[in-house]
């Protein structure tokens, strides 16, 4: 009773925290709802502002690709053309 007492407790006082935060708003651009239906999916679209400064074209592709070979991302073929084009395009690091 008591581990449940700390954890209600716990998680009442982190509620705060999320409150201020705001979602997430990537560049209006083509392909940007593939991105947010497939990439949201499994993680945070956090991950692609942060790391957009250090991604260029050739990363953003073996990001793409990583995320379906390695992770099991289940993103189709048209679908992972179309993020890796909005990635590079919008994100993508100058070269």
């Amino acid at each position: 009773m008591r581990v449940f007492t700390i954890a209600v407790v716990a998680a009442a006082l982190a509620v705060p925290a999320f409150a201020n935060e705001k979602p997430v708003e990537l560049k209006k651009a083509p392909g940007v709802e593939k991105v947010e239906g497939n990439c949201a999916a499994c993680h945070s679209l956090d991950y692609i502002q942060m790391n957009s400064p250090f991604m260029s074209a050739a990363t953003w592709d073996a990001e793409v690709t990583k995320m379906i070979k390695a992770f099991g991302a289940p993103i189709s073929d048209a679908d992972a053309e179309a993020i890796k084009a909005y990635l590079k395009a919008n994100y993508g690091a100058p070269p």
